[in-house]
Order: structure tokens, then C-alpha cells, then sequence
């Protein structure tokens, strides 16, 4: 039976993989993006603009859609900078903080009604760095932690209502994001030692079709041979 999944991020890396694949299985897809111009050549039902780093927009945004039911929702855009403690500005803290927790909190909660209404599945797409920090990875790793808790709380809170709720924790796969990473690093990056979207999206979209008698509530994904993330010398 098709379902409609709700996307962010949904121009590129993964969150564009997650739209070709849903799609290709029959699912009707709502891609988010911050402009329009983001979402040519990704399939999707509906669209929905708007920039996560200006959350007070998400609930009228929401609205318009005027959805009654909702199967799912896949929480995949994100923002990361890298640098120590001491060199974290004011500037990366707010917006990772915004983009990263603050922006799926209150899209989750303006889609409540219409998850409950489907019984559907809320899939939050963490990272390794929401599991245990390491330097200079400390906004990044905050944002995560912190959504792993949103994670956690919706989870004992909405099981009443039948909405089943995932934590997905990849770590070192191929996207613009894992290359940047390497490159504020200073780092080698080997994307034959990495994770494709492919195999990411493929196992995210395999959780949303679970049977009903069961949830995953977290799932690590790591390459079977990773490079590590060392400045080189």
C-alpha cells in the first residue's frame, strides 16, 4: 500500500536518495527544501520550502499542506562546523542548534495530528556524533545528543498513539557533508571506505516498512572498514 513519507533535505545527499527510492517503491513523497530551485529533478507528490534555520515559519507551512494523514516523516537535513571549543562562534552554535534540534521539534510537533491519524513512523537520521563526541565536534555533537532525546521523549510519549519513532545513527558514508567534514579536518577521505546513500537510504526506507507489530527504536550503521578522521600530518 503507498505511503505518504515526508523528507527534509531533500535536494541532495541522502534526502534526494530517500525521495528516488520511496518513490520507486510507489510511496508518495513530500520533499522538503529551503528554496525551490533546490528540488528540480528529485520526484516528489508535494513540496514544502522553507529555510529550518527560521523555525517560527515551519507551523504555517505545515498548515498549507493541509494534510490529515501522514505515514511518515524522515528528519534528514543538518548542518555541521567543525572546530574546538574555543573557536566555535556565537553564529555556528545558534544556527547548528536551530537547524539541527530546534527546526524537527517543531516540525514534528506541527505534524503530530496527521502522524497519529496514520499511526506513523517519525525517523530521526543522527549520527555517530550523537552517541559520544570527540574534538571539535562539539555544537555538532550537542545537536545530536539533544536529538536524541527529542528522539527518546516522543517515543514514551506518543506510544499510546501508535506513532513509532527511530533514531538512525550512520557513520562516515558519501555526502557533501562527510567531505566537508574531511576537508575542515584536513583529512584523507576514501569514499570506498564509506557507506553509500544508497545503502543508507535503502535500510531508512526498509524501517518505514516494518511490520506493525514491531519498532526499531535505534539503529547504528557504520562502514564495514571506515577511514578514520585524522588531520594528516
Amino acid at each position: 500500500m503507498s505511503k505518504t513519507i515526508l523528507v527534509t533535505g531533500a535536494g541532495r545527499g541522502l534526502g534526494r536518495t530517500l525521495a528516488e527510492q520511496l518513490t520507486a517503491r510507489g510511496d508518495k513523497v513530500i520533499a522538503h527544501a529551503r528554496s525551490e530551485s533546490a528540488l528540480d529533478g528529485v520526484p516528489h507528490d508535494r513540496k514544502l520550502v522553507f529555510d529550518l534555520a527560521e523555525p517560527a515559519a515551519i507551523a504555517d507551512a505545515v498548515a498549507e499542506l493541509g494534510l490529515e494523514r501522514l505515514d511518515g516523516v524522515i528528519h534528514n537535513a543538518g548542518v555541521v562546523h567543525i572546530g574546538t571549543v574555543a573557536e566555535q562562534s556565537l553564529e555556528w552554535w545558534q544556527q547548528t542548534l536551530t537547524i539541527n534540534i530546534t527546526a524537527p521539534a517543531e516540525l514534528t510537533r506541527a505534524l503530530l495530528p496527521a502522524l497519529r491519524a496514520a499511526r506513523g513512523h517519525v525517523v530521526f537520521v543522527n549520527s555517530g556524533a550523537g552517541i559520544s563526541a570527540g574534538p571539535k565536534w562539539s555544537s555538532y555533537a550537542a545537536s545530536k545528543h539533544a536529538l536524541r532525546a527529542l528522539a527518546d521523549s516522543l517515543r514514551a510519549e506518543e506510544q499510546p498513539n501508535g506513532v513509532r519513532v527511530t533514531s538512525v545513527y550512520p557513520s562516515h558514508f558519501a555526502t557533501d557533508m562527510q567531505r566537508s567534514v574531511r576537508e575542515q579536518y584536513d583529512a584523507d577521505y576514501d569514499p570506498a571506505r564509506a557507506t553509500s546513500p544508497d545503502s543508507i537510504a535503502k535500510t531508512i526506507v526498509d524501517l518505514l516498512n516494518t511490520p506493525a507489530d514491531m519498532v526499531v527504536n535505534e539503529l547504528r550503521i557504520e562502514p564495514p572498514n571506515p577511514l578514520p578522521i585524522r588531520a594528516r600530518s
